[in-house]
């Protein structure tokens, strides 16, 4: 079993295997090229299903600024030393329709509803990656975007009839939108080769910055508008097209190659060194003892809570500081706090292929992948929000150096959120749900944090108590991670009863599978070769 489990890890931080046929994505066993298989329309749907579930969330901060009454935010306690920024003479001057806010909620009241979204996404993370390795990713996942895409819908409704029913709405949709990111992991342990994760991750989780960006952009000019009656429009909107979503994802996804029908004999034998890595766990014991006391798991749990700390902080917040600090009108608030998310997919993309490109020439070991990648996604963010504290009322500077801090976030698609397939192919979804509910954390403790902070108190002074805390927090973790992380398969990965047994029963259902394509493919052969007409 030990010399099995050799031959599968490799002392780079990978696991040592490479595409049988020495091909290229994309490329059969043959030599003939695929451009498009099965794994890129998981791909694509993976993508595209990020960017709806952010629609979902997101949206959120940038209405709340056209739903809330604007005299609610004070600044009593302005001091000469803390200093607010004046307003300028175009502030309220949106064009366009607009109405005044309908809910007098204060700072407290409104990081309690911006929060309350990431209660419900931690009570379920982790059973959420549990299920979809019993279950499947592709049901799991499906479910909780459907289901998330119909609370969405309801928002406008809850948030007119209580607060406590909108907080309550808001945490079910957590809830259910949990189930996206351990869903995503198990179905890349299942489909993407070891070598291709840094690609393949970025493209699926840039799906979160693309539907960021488009929603932070878009919401604002309809939040503008009298088009469903302005702000409940971004719900009605983004939650329809989850609903469209899901109407695709269950008929073309699958969970894994052999189980899907319409896959190719080239492409399924380019996938199948995957079947020795991630085999079933329906009949395995999750070893918890062993997840829990290592150190790499506690490594990532770390490293996730701190990158989400800033991300969640900017995300929900970076409206309300656009507004609140700089008087950023709000059609131009939603496309500057769109902008460096904008960045942030645009160079995700690029550090992801550049990564991609140097581990398929052992330029770099995917370890140090990961190092460099977090090393690049804390370190400069970590400056930047520094640098947040000296930018006054420069608001070009502040945008320019949000730019930074956001897209240099962009890198960590081939850091941290890999390592849960380097450590356990075989408990992505799990090691996934584990770590993201440690890491939702900041997303409920962030904006009660800044809430309390800045209420009654929108000053220079106490946004630069919030910018250099999230600095901190950052920077610690990503030391801590860089130092201990590993990317070796992990021991526990496989159980020494049913591992190498499991592993041959998934290369078995490969095989089978194989000669299935095979028959078909010659009875079809022989059914065109029947169908010649005979010249005498």
């Amino acid at each position: 079993m030990k010399d099995d489990r050799k031959s599968l890890a490799s002392s780079d931080g990978g696991t040592g295997l490479r595409d049988e046929q020495s091909a290229p994505p994309g490329n059969s066993s043959g030599g003939t090229k695929e451009i498009w298989g099965a794994r890129h329309t998981f791909a694509f749907m993976g993508f595209t299903g990020f960017a709806v579930i952010y629609a979902m969330r997101v949206n959120l901060s940038v209405a709340i600024v056209a739903m809330v009454a604007k005299n609610v935010t004070t600044n009593t306690n302005v001091t000469d030393d803390d200093l607010a920024c004046p307003l300028p003479d175009d502030y309220g001057q949106d064009d366009g329709y607009s109405q005044p806010g309908e809910f007098d909620w204060d700072e407290k009241t409104q990081g309690l509803i911006l929060g309350s979204f990431y209660y419900g996404y931690a009570c379920t993370n982790l059973l959420s990656g549990i299920a979809a390795e019993r279950f499947g990713g592709r049901l799991v996942g499906g479910v909780g975007i459907l289901l998330t895409s119909v609370l969405t819908l309801l928002t406008p409704w809850a948030a007119r009839t209580s607060d406590g029913l909108f907080i309550a709405l808001r945490i079910l949709e957590g809830m259910t939108e949990a189930t996206s990111f351990p869903s995503a992991n198990s179905l890349i342990a299942a489909w993407v080769l070891p070598e291709e994760r840094s690609k393949y991750s970025a493209f699926i989780y840039a799906g979160v910055q693309f539907g960021t960006v488009v929603t932070l952009a878009a919401s604002g000019f309809m939040c503008n508008s009298s088009f469903l009656g302005g702000w409940p429009s971004v719900f009605y909107v983004f939650g329809s097209l989850g609903v469209v979503w899901s109407v695709f994802w269950f008929p073309l996804v699958y969970d894994n190659p052999a189980q899907h029908p319409r896959i190719s004999k080239h492409e399924l034998e380019y996938l199948k060194p995957i079947a020795q890595l991630k085999t079933s766990t329906s009949t395995k014991k999750t070893p918890w003892k062993s997840i829990w006391t290592s150190k790499h798991v506690w490594s990532v749990i770390l490293m996730h809570f701190g990158y989400n700390w800033v991300f969640y902080t900017l995300l929900t917040e970076l409206p309300t500081y656009l507004d609140r600090i700089q008087h950023f009108n709000l059609s131009s608030n939603g496309l500057l706090s769109a902008l460096p998310y904008a960045i942030m997919y645009v160079y995700s993309l690029f550090h992801s292929l550049l990564m991609d490109h140097l581990t398929k020439n052992q330029t770099i070991s995917i370890l140090n992948v990961r190092r460099l990648a977090m090393a690049v996604a804390s370190f400069i963010p970590m400056l930047a929000l520094i640098g947040m504290c000296f930018v006054g009322c420069d608001r070009t500077l502040a945008i320019v150096i949000l730019c930074i801090a956001v897209g240099a976030c962009g890198a960590c698609y081939s850091g941290y959120l890999c390592s849960h397939v380097d450590l356990a192919p075989c408990y992505a979804g799990t090691l996934m749900g584990l770590t993201n509910t440690f890491a939702t954390i900041p997303g409920f403790v962030s904006p009660a944090v800044t809430g309390a902070i800045t209420n009654n108190n929108q000053t220079l002074a106490a946004w630069q108590t919030v910018f250099l805390m999230s600095a901190a927090i950052t920077g610690a973790t990503a030391v801590i991670y860089i130092l201990t992380i590993s990317a070796d398969i992990q021991p526990w990965n496989y159980q020494e009863e049913l591992g190498l047994e499991e592993r041959r029963k998934s290369s078995a259902i490969y095989a089978e599978k194989l000669e299935q394509l095979e028959a078909t493919s010659g009875e079809s052969k022989q059914r065109r070769r029947s169908s010649i007409p005979t010249k005498f």
